[in-house]
């Protein structure tokens, strides 16, 4: 008798993240469905493998490939799909699992196979940062900045995230960028950060770019103005809260394609991957190129807040509720800097 059964590989990282990986074999056992899918599983063992890995699996028939990983791992399986016919599915296990997290895919590891068994397939774009793809965001200037030292600092999870910018983002200098969009024209402007958005957000629900679609065939590009430790607070609010898109300190526009000149060469992220690029850098999308597993009842849930946003909350209620003029407001937000420096520097 014929299989007709769905062939899907599994690609686990098994370094990617903060989450112990060795019982994930087990439940892909017990919850995968396998009348519909006849499943195998492969490992990383260096960077850009899970490329090589997918490439060969799109290759040998498979009709979906999951990367089991952050946003790294998903990257990396994805530049192996691209334009293929092959789905990709996303089990997330990263520190941040910004594209998941887009696209509702749930975090814990059960759940996230079940989505995979309804098998809902959407074509959605991509795109390139000069000759690289990227899925999520990219960009350049702060954000780039931390992830570099995040990179290197080698320990994961949101709150050495925290650390690095608490202890860089009142230090950092904005840079001078020259923006070109698809129609040739150009703006010069002073940032402290240019993200390119794809999906909404850098991962663990910071909001980059709230109203990002992966199917509309546009990037979200976001210029985040110099700001001071007055406006930090509302700042880190409007990212957690989906609002940045309205915040005073933030331009933004949509297009299918930009050229960024900045004044020297620097460090870049992509999916959350730290590398240096040259003084000019062309962005572009590229429409319905690439297939990947949706959780079909996305639409119909509703994101609750998570510990991060929650903090970001409490914080911005409380600064909000000092009444009386700036000074005193700017002495109370002084003294909570310098205590969450005493207390990073421990």
């Amino acid at each position: 008798m014929k299989d007709n059964r769905k062939k899907i590989v599994f690609i686990l990282n098994p370094i990617s993240g903060v989450i112990n990986k060795s019982g994930i074999p087990k439940l892909v056992e017990k919850h995968l469905d396998k009348k519909m899918y006849d499943y195998s599983i492969v490992y990383t063992q260096y960077a850009g493998h899970a490329t090589v890995l997918a490439a060969q699996a799109s290759r040998d028939g498979a009709d979906v490939v999951v990367a089991v990983g952050g946003d790294g791992t998903i990257n990396e399986v994805g530049r192996g799909l691209i334009n293929t016919s092959t789905a990709m599915a996303i089990v997330p296990c990263g520190s941040g699992n910004g594209l998941a997290r887009h696209l509702m895919i749930p975090i814990n590891i059960a759940k996230a196979i079940k989505i995979i068994n309804k098998c809902e397939i959407h074509d959605l774009d991509y795109c390139m940062i000069n000759d690289t793809p990227f899925f999520c965001t990219c960009g350049m200037g702060f954000d780039a900045f931390i992830s570099m030292k995040f990179a290197e600092d080698g320990k994961r999870g949101p709150m050495k995230y925290i650390e690095h910018v608490l202890k860089e983002g009142l230090r950092y200098k904005p840079d001078i960028y020259t923006i070109e969009d698809e129609n040739g024209k150009k703006n010069k402007h002073k940032a402290y950060l240019i993200s390119c958005a794809n999906a909404s957000q850098y991962g663990n629900n910071a909001y980059i770019a709230p109203q990002a679609s992966m199917s509309d065939g546009m990037m979200d590009i976001i210029i985040m103005e110099p700001f001071d430790i007055l406006d930090a607070p509302q700042v880190s609010f409007d990212l957690m809260n989906k609002t940045l898109d309205k915040s005073s300190k933030i331009k933004s526009f949509r297009s299918k394609c930009v050229h960024i000149h900045r004044s020297h060469p620097g460090p870049v992220h992509f999916d959350g991957n730290p590398a240096l690029f040259d003084e000019d850098i062309t962005i572009r999308i590229v429409e319905k190129g690439i297939r990947i597993v949706v959780n079909p009842d996305a639409d119909k849930k509703l994101r609750r807040p998570n510990a991060v946003q929650n903090a970001v909350t409490e914080l911005f209620n409380n600064i909000s509720g000092v009444r009386g003029d700036i000074t005193k407001q700017g002495r109370k937000l002084q003294a909570m800097n310098k205590m969450l420096w005493r207390k990073i520097n421990q």
